[in-house]
Formats: C-alpha cells, sequence, structure tokens
C-alpha cells in the first residue's frame, strides 16, 4: 500500500514538471531536476512486474513533454525554415509581378543582349534643305494686283504649267502690259518691213534698217512673251515645274512687280541635309559615313542608309560669324519629310566591337537617372539603373547596368513601371 501511495505521488510530480515545462522554461532547468529510480526506497520495479519499456514509458523529460519532440531539434528546425523563407524574400522584395497575359496585352516585349558593333555618335543640330534641281519658284511676269485661280494651298500637287495666278493690270496707270507690247510690236513690225524696202534703193542706210530690226526683234520678243499666258482676266502664272506647292509668297489683292517670287514648287525627290558641327569635332569629321535624323513634327529617326543617303561634302573652314563646320548629305525623300525643317542630327563615325546597347524604348527616366528592366522569369521583372553612352537615336550605349544575356524589356517598359506602382508588393509569395 505504501509502494502504491508513493507511486501515485512520484505521478504527480511528474506531470507538475511536465506542465511548469508547456507553460513556459523560465527558471526551469531540464539538467537539474532528475530521478534517480534506484535511490526509492523500497521501490523495485522489478519485483512488481513494472516494465517502463513495455509500457512506452519513457522518464526522460526530452520525451515526457510531448511525446517524442525534442525542442532543441523544432527550434532548430524552425530558425532553418524561417532563414529559408526570409532569404528569398529579401533577394526579390523589389521584385514587379507582371501577369505574362497583361504583359502580352500591354504589347511588353522582352530580349536578350547581346554585344555587337556600335558607331561613335555626333549629336548636333541642322536643316533638311531642297535639293538642287529640286525646287522651283513661279515669279511675276507682270506688274499688277494678284488673285489666286482656285483654291492653291501649301502641299499641294501641281503639274508643270498649271495655272497658280492670275495678275491683272486693268486698273494700272501704266495700263495694260500686254496691249503695250502689242502696240510696240506692231509699230516696229511695219517700221521694220517699211526700211526693208527703202534699204534695197539706198534710200536708207544699213546703220538705221539694222537699228529698225532689233527694235522688232525686242518688240516681237516681249509681245510673245507675255502674250503666252494671257487671257481675258490678266496675266496668268503657272507651276514652272511638276511637284507640290511648298510654300505661297503673296496674299490676295497684292500688288507685285516684275520678277517678284509668287510660290515656290519643289519635287520632293531628293532633299539635302546640312548638320552644324563644333569645331571641337572638325578632326573626326573625315571618319563620319553616314547620318540619322529626327524630326520635330513626328519625333520620327529616319537614317540615312535607308533612303539613299550618301555624304557630299563636309567644310574646311567655319562661316564668318559662326563656330561651326558645315557638313552636307543627300538623301531621297519617300514624303515624309518636310524641305526647310530643322532637325536634330546623329552623326555616325568610327565603329566599336562588343558593345552592349539597347533601343531607346528600353529607357525609363525619373529625375535625369535612367532605367530598364531587367526579366527575371516569366511573371517577374526588376528595376535596373543604368549609365548611357553614345546615342544614335535609335539605340544607346549602355556603359554599366547591364551584361550579355540579361533578359531586358524593349517595348512596353512604362506599362511595367505603371506596373511597379500599382502592385507593389511588401514580401515575397511568388514562387521561382
Amino acid at each position: 500500500m505504501k509502494k502504491l501511495i508513493f507511486i501515485g505521488v512520484l505521478g504527480l510530480f511528474a506531470l507538475g514538471s511536465c506542465n511548469s515545462k508547456k507553460t513556459g522554461h523560465e527558471g526551469h532547468d531540464h539538467e537539474t531536476v532528475t530521478h534517480n529510480h534506484d535511490e526509492h526506497e523500497g521501490h523495485d520495479h522489478e519485483t512488481e512486474g513494472h516494465d517502463h519499456e513495455a509500457e512506452g514509458a519513457d522518464h526522460s523529460h526530452e520525451g515526457e513533454c510531448s511525446g517524442g519532440h525534442d525542442h532543441d531539434k523544432d527550434a532548430g528546425k524552425s530558425s532553418k525554415a524561417a532563414g529559408e523563407h526570409s532569404e528569398p524574400a529579401g533577394e526579390h522584395s523589389d521584385e514587379i509581378i507582371l501577369p505574362k497575359a497583361k504583359a502580352d496585352a500591354a504589347g511588353v516585349k522582352v530580349s536578350t543582349i547581346t554585344p555587337a558593333p556600335f558607331q561613335q555618335v555626333i549629336k548636333t543640330s541642322g536643316q533638311v534643305l531642297a535639293a538642287q534641281g529640286d525646287e522651283s519658284v513661279a515669279v511675276a511676269t507682270v506688274a499688277g494686283v494678284v488673285s489666286f485661280r482656285g483654291k492653291v494651298t501649301e502641299g499641294m500637287s501641281v503639274g508643270r504649267g498649271t495655272p497658280l495666278i492670275t495678275i491683272s493690270s486693268h486698273n494700272i496707270a501704266d495700263g495694260d502690259p500686254v496691249q503695250r507690247a502689242r502696240i510696240a510690236y506692231e509699230v516696229s513690225k511695219k517700221e521694220y518691213e517699211r526700211m526693208k524696202s527703202l534699204v534695197k534703193n539706198k534710200i536708207v542706210s544699213d546703220k538705221d534698217f539694222a537699228q529698225a530690226e532689233q527694235n522688232y526683234e525686242n518688240a516681237r520678243l516681249s509681245y510673245e512673251a507675255l502674250a503666252k499666258n494671257h487671257s481675258a482676266i490678266g496675266q496668268n502664272i503657272t507651276a514652272p515645274i511638276a511637284g507640290y506647292v511648298k510654300s505661297i509668297l503673296v496674299n490676295e489683292g497684292d500688288y507685285v512687280t516684275i520678277g517678284q517670287p509668287l510660290v515656290s514648287v519643289t519635287q520632293n525627290h531628293r532633299l539635302f541635309l546640312r548638320a552644324e558641327v563644333s569645331e571641337k569635332y572638325y578632326p573626326y569629321l573625315r571618319t563620319i559615313s553616314s547620318a540619322n535624323f529626327q524630326t520635330p513634327y513626328n519625333n520620327k529617326v529616319y537614317e540615312l542608309k535607308e533612303l539613299s543617303g550618301k555624304l557630299l561634302s563636309f567644310g574646311k573652314t567655319s562661316g564668318d560669324n559662326s563656330f561651326y563646320v558645315p557638313v552636307t548629305f543627300e538623301f531621297d525623300n519617300k514624303g515624309e519629310v518636310i524641305p526647310g525643317s530643322f532637325v536634330e542630327v546623329y552623326l555616325l563615325s568610327s565603329e566599336l566591337e562588343n558593345v552592349i546597347s539597347l533601343p531607346r524604348t528600353a529607357l525609363t527616366e525619373e529625375q535625369g537617372i535612367f532605367f530598364v528592366y531587367l526579366q527575371l522569369d516569366e511573371e517577374g521583372y526588376k528595376k535596373q539603373e543604368v549609365t548611357l553612352g553614345a546615342d544614335n537615336g535609335k539605340s544607346v550605349q549602355i556603359l554599366t547596368g547591364v551584361k550579355a544575356g540579361d533578359r531586358v524589356v524593349t517595348e512596353g517598359a512604362y506599362q511595367v513601371r505603371l506596373a511597379s506602382a500599382s502592385n507593389a508588393i511588401p514580401a515575397h509569395s511568388h514562387e521561382h
């Protein structure tokens, strides 16, 4: 009976010890709590047939409190699991998640960086001019008042000889120049014919006859020139060449004099690109082979090599009032470039090998700092700062920030940027 009471007290003591471990380990040292069953008075485990191994009883405190749960091992596993979870979260905390379907809908395109040749660039300004022989100006052949023939507008297509303007001299004090030219012609013709019959009989001298003949020929040429385009309403001014009306230089009702420019007509077949280059680049002008240029009205970059362009010449001296040296190219006009417009010019010089470059569409700018977006996986992107080098208008040399083999967003970079602002992720939960 005493043995049974003793065993019950011992069980309660062990249960209390286990409960104290579950509620907290403060002040409880597992190593100091030992139970030496051999020292218990009168308690013989063997004689009572109490088999701890058979009952599965384990008097080790490491096994008692949790049914074989090792706190030290579990703590290590928990710490390791936490470390494994936090490492990718720290590594990809700045990752941008953009589902593939949304990326495709937004037009996002990705390319793998491959080093390639890249030409050195001299960036400057210039102007597009009409090539020689491709532009002509209609001028006033008589003095008078301007009236347009129908609707004459800049950019309209005209053929050679198309009527553009009528100049009327009916109310001018000097009278109609065509009528005056006709009268002068008829008078000189009669005088010439009269003296022609008299010179044979030596009634008039050869000198007087020669003068009469000269006056007649001059009057005839003048009258024929004016009468060719004359009508009842006035003198017709026609397009000198076939092409497009480049500019209209007078207004309805203006008074013009002989030789005054009226309408400029251009064929736009070939154009000149004149670039103004600073004198400090003069040593490099001999290495220039081609150029790109960007227009202000559509921001499109044109490549001369795609427009059958060629370098004509570069100046050997700068202008009298300028510190710039002209460089002139000639190219085909595909109907999109306006002669006379000022453009940004990218002169292409010597070629560099194994250069990392990206299209300008891959770049985004924030407060003067440029960024690209790297693709980490099918749906993950990362913002990456880059430093830029030479810029040819279409592609930009990348000095630092990316390397060969990186996958970079080349189109739709601003869509990725918007995605980074709209779905910022504090902790990464995306599995790779």
